[in-house]
């Protein structure tokens, strides 16, 4: 949480200098087209992938399992499928690696143990 701010700063001018970049050497329309085709796809697949990951859970919870991969899935899915709606490329190349299954592999021991270290700091409680 400490860098939020440096990437809250940076992001936006990394996505504002990769797309004036791509103005530049394809033109302003391609850009364009290119932006909103990517949006288009994200929500297609963020839809396809969401419901791909609410299944799951719901079969995990038929056979009394907890859904907790199921619901990282979701997790990244419903991050991917924000990241690719966002305008910028670099933005998009984020969301596409947390959509695809086989790159949400990569994730999903990270993001695991992201939330372990913080509900062991106690920064996330767990009632039961």
């Amino acid at each position: 949480m400490k860098y939020f701010l440096l990437i809250l700063i940076a992001l936006p001018t990394v996505e504002i200098a990769v797309l004036l970049f791509t103005g530049r050497t394809i033109g302003f329309w391609p850009t364009l087209a290119l932006m909103i085709s990517t949006g288009v796809i994200g929500a297609y697949l963020a839809k396809q992938q969401g419901l791909e990951t609410l299944r799951k859970a719901q079969e995990q919870m038929r056979y009394g399992q907890v859904p907790g991969s199921a619901l990282l899935d979701g997790i990244c899915v419903l991050v991917g499928g924000t990241l690719l709606l966002t305008p910028g490329f670099v933005s998009d190349l984020f969301g596409l690696f947390l959509l695809l299954p086989p790159t949400r592999k990569i994730i999903k021991p990270l993001l695991l143990k992201l939330l372990r270290n913080m509900i062991d700091k106690g920064n996330i409680t767990i009632i039961r």
